[in-house]
């Protein structure tokens, strides 16, 4: 994969995130669940594991309100894991704290 193709899979993925922050990517139970795996889990700032199922929940209960922040994001990395897998990492700014994201 040259990189140019890199960029432009980077280009991509960068306008997504934070994944479950960006509306116009569909806000539907059936838009969450294209975009995750069955056995997708979620891991918290604390540790805390999230299951498929809980995320999809309060992310609807989420969606019922206007978005409270924009979420800006830098710092993008990304790296091929696999063929059509790839690692992104990113620097989160959230209300009151800075965190380090990684999406695969």
């Amino acid at each position: 994969m040259s990189d140019f193709d890199l960029e432009t899979i980077l280009g991509e993925l960068v306008q997504r995130e934070p994944i479950f922050h960006r509306r116009a990517f569909g806000t539907s139970r059936d838009d969450l669940e294209a975009i995750t795996a069955e056995d997708f889990f979620q891991i918290g700032a604390s540790g805390r594991i999230y299951r498929r199922d809980f995320v999809i929940a309060n992310l609807l209960e989420r969606y019922q309100q206007p978005e409270r922040h924009d979420w800006p994001c830098r710092d993008f990395s990304i790296r091929r894991l696999a063929e059509n897998l790839y690692l992104l990492n990113y620097t989160l700014d959230e209300p009151g704290r800075t965190t380090l994201r990684t999406t695969i």
